[in-house]
């Protein structure tokens, strides 16, 4: 496979070893003894690799062993793999033809930092939000039964994904679906950040016990002393003797599937001698590994949270480059402590996300009204709401895209019951190198149709600021606020928050020949435009309107009235976006003026740079003076 890519540095050449591998058919040429020094280039190749591009370095530093003894057993693509929010599937990559290519991982035309079924026969499953594999791969398997086929499926699920519903709800359905079905708990802890929940306690609990810990350093050793099928079989009882005396599972049989575990999840001969007698089972079985995130390099085992994903950095010590300006997340973390320390009916809520969203800040300084409810979007909504009926005011915290998955809960208990919960998106807009199942595009377009809901994007971080402190203040229903990802224009934030009025635009400027009407952060693109149009001459109104619903229906139909032409600004797809909404606002009025819009394509937009992608999909001042230039004579 060959792509281009933005990512300007030309590679080392691969390794010995990985250097030969082009399929899983050459690394199955390879002698098992050759593995562990396998398993060491891929780490050194992405350790190098990642410090120029960023990524996700520690959860594929964890799965190098399993990635290797999966496709050293099984038969990829005939079998198939599915890997829990897919983050971790480096290794898989590698493994599978792409190698060569890891060099432009997240950069625009190389390689996705995810698994697509677009981009290789091996990626039979793609992902970039948790919970997905087990559900998938058990559909893969029934059709396989369906179909009279007879391969092998096996799903990949970090500990974190089985506090998310869906795991817990694919567990209950697979003893009445299949009897062929594999399902890796690969259990090192953490999913962005440290684990919550009874769930994370009763794994953690388990990998840490000293009976535990002496079980599995036993059976290793036998293991590699004996080999063979009668060390598989010696294994296969050992582990059994170890899950009697430590009964993890319970959990597990509860749901009539077989349990094999807990073993080391980077001793390649255990793994491969497990799935080579896992492979001939005839019923659902769980392997419980123990793994590190980041093995194999210090910074990332010293860090884990940092180095779930992040971008390029130093390899000698694992430090990136400080941020000039604090970002969007980090002035929403320190600004709602604040306010909490004031107001000790404000709580905070996040799904698993306290270092993205920053959270963490008012964790460590107001910890009883700080919640983390693992990975359960709907939950956190659910709970969120139980709060907001005893008068508390909780500050939902959740990624854009993820929200997606608590819309039934914004409709049927927030705003049908007018719950004042404060839904907080991070990450809105283009989220760049994560590519499009990290896109925060479709938040526009699946709230402004909720009755009652308040939803509001900022300019710059004072007006954010304010826009929270309102939100703080308001306790008639629901609210949404929409911010990017990283940091804002540099504006200088007040010592004391304003109170907005809720739907009243901000008019920057009169005029008469073109109204641009620029949302959020994009604000700053409808300014350039404006520059320019004034250069040519022509009499530019400028409106920043703060407010998605409800819009300022009086100012924005006056001054379209008095206009040409009105374009929109929004980082958001056009299709029910922003826009939208303003082509039906003047449409009702009867205003005629025409209606041209800057925002992205009615399609899943790829991975890249962020000025790249804008330059591409015409997200540029120069794009909106040629829309609006053919409505001014």
């Amino acid at each position: 496979m060959t792509m281009k890519s933005d990512s300007s540095k030309s590679p080392e050449p691969l390794p010995r070893l990985l250097s030969t591998i082009q399929s899983p058919v050459d690394l199955k040429k390879l002698h098992r003894s050759d593995l562990p020094e396998l398993a060491q280039e891929i780490r050194d190749v992405l350790i190098s690799r990642l410090s120029v591009t960023g990524g996700h370095l520690g959860p594929n530093l964890g799965v190098v062993e399993l990635s290797i003894a999966l496709h050293y057993v099984f038969d990829s693509p005939t079998d198939k793999f599915t890997f829990d929010v897919s983050h971790q599937g480096y290794v898989h990559k590698m493994l599978t033809g792409r190698a060569s290519e890891i060099h432009t991982i997240r950069t625009h035309d190389g390689l996705n930092g995810y698994l697509l079924r677009t981009e290789s026969e091996h990626d039979c499953y793609g992902a970039g939000h948790a919970g997905t594999a087990v559900s998938a791969a058990l559909g893969m398997a029934s059709a396989r039964d369906l179909a009279g086929k007879d391969f092998d499926v096996v799903a990949v699920a970090g500990d974190a994904a089985f506090t998310c519903g869906i795991t817990l709800e694919a567990l209950n359905n697979i003893t009445d679906t299949t009897k062929k079905f594999i399902v890796v708990l690969n259990d090192n802890e953490w999913s962005i950040d440290k684990n919550v929940g009874a769930l994370a306690r009763h794994f953690n609990g388990l990998q840490t016990s000293a009976t535990y810990s002496s079980v599995r350093s036993k059976t290793a050793d036998i293991v590699e002393k004996f080999g063979g099928m009668g060390a598989r079989k010696l294994a296969h009882k050992l582990e059994q003797g170890a899950k009697n005396l430590l009964a993890p599972s319970v959990l597990f049989e509860k749901f009539g599937i077989r349990y094999f575990g807990p073993i080391d999840g980077h001793n390649i001969g255990i793994l491969v001698d497990t799935f080579e007698y896992l492979r001939d089972q005839d019923e659902p079985v769980v392997l419980h590994i123990i793994t590190e995130k980041g093995r194999g390099y210090t910074p990332a085992l010293d860090n884990p949270g940092k180095f779930h994903g992040l971008g390029a950095y130093k390899i000698e010590d694992g430090s990136t480059a400080a941020a000039s300006l604090p970002t969007f997340s980090e002035i929403f973390g320190r600004k709602l402590t604040n306010f909490a320390k004031k107001d000790p009916k404000i709580t905070a809520i996040t799904a698993a996300m306290p270092g993205g969203t920053k959270l963490d800040i008012f964790k460590d300084e107001l910890n009883e009204r700080y919640f983390d409810v693992g990975i359960a979007e709907e939950h956190a909504a659910l709970f969120a709401c139980g709060q907001a009926c005893e008068s508390f005011r909780p500050f939902l915290t959740i990624y854009s895209t993820f929200m997606q998955r608590a819309y039934d809960m914004i409709i049927h208990d927030m705003a049908l019951q007018s719950l004042p919960v404060r839904l907080c998106m991070d990450r809105a807009g283009l989220s760049g190198d994560d590519g499009p199942t990290h896109h925060g595009l479709f938040d526009i377009g699946y709230l402004r149709v909720v009755p009652g809901i308040i939803h509001m994007q900022p300019k710059d971080e004072d007006e954010f600021v304010d826009m929270l402190w309102t939100m703080a203040n308001y306790d008639d229903g629901p609210t949404a606020i929409r911010y990017p990802r990283g940091a804002g224009v540099g504006a200088k934030v007040k010592d004391e928050p304003a109170l907005l009025t809720i739907g009243e635009a901000e008019l920057i400027q009169e005029g008469t020949d073109v109204c641009l009407i620029g949302l959020g952060h994009l604000f700053e693109l409808a300014v350039e435009a404006k520059d320019k149009l004034e250069a040519q001459g022509y009499s530019v109104c400028l409106i920043n309107p703060r407010w998605i619903k409800p819009l300022d229906a009086k100012l924005i139909t006056e001054k379209a009235a008095q206009c040409k032409v009105v374009c929109t600004f929004e980082d958001h797809v056009l299709p029910n976006g922003f826009g939208a909404s303003i082509i039906e606002l003047l449409s009702d009025a009867d205003i005629p003026t025409k209606v041209e819009r800057i925002g992205w394509p009615d399609a899943f937009v790829e991975h890249g740079k962020v000025d790249i992608l804008r330059e591409i999909h015409g997200i540029t001042a120069e794009n909106a003076i040629q829309l609006v230039s053919k409505h001014l004579g």
